[in-house]
């Protein structure tokens, strides 16, 4: 911040770890933010938990396998900007192969931004397989 003001990137991941703080999984707690590549519209927004109108609580307490929908699967679902808008993504922790999958599909996406590392690393091939920029910013 060097005129003092936050960067887009931190503001967007701020949003994306308080994103998180709505999430009713037990096991980890995850926030997407999708915007535009100028930063001025945010796209779609997501959180990890149960599908609407169900019970706010994971299904089962199998980790890895609690039933909850991710954070970037509803940020995807939320998202009805064309497939040819070009996208950046904020996630609060590096997404599983399932998830950047699901972010190859929405269409443009020119960068990913996550905090957190994931305990498994095989999205990062997937994602930058397909030409998508995957960046860590500081949590």
């Amino acid at each position: 911040m060097p005129d003092g003001r936050p960067s887009f990137e931190s503001i967007y991941m701020r949003l994306a770890h308080t994103l998180a703080e709505r999430s009713t999984c037990t096991r980890l707690r995850v926030g997407t933010v999708i915007t535009s590549t100028d930063f001025r519209k945010v796209m779609a927004v997501g959180y990890n938990g149960n599908a609407s109108g169900l019970p706010n609580r994971c299904d089962r307490e199998e980790a890895g396998n609690c039933g909850c929908l991710h954070s970037e699967e509803n940020a995807v679902i939320n998202c009805d900007a064309p497939r040819y808008v070009h996208k950046l993504v904020f996630v609060t922790h590096l997404p599983c192969t399932a998830c950047a999958k699901r972010l190859i599909n929405v269409g443009s996406v020119v960068k990913v931004h996550y905090a957190s590392d994931y305990r498994l690393h095989d999205a990062l091939d997937i994602l930058r397989a397909s030409g998508i920029e995957v960046v860590q910013l500081e949590p």
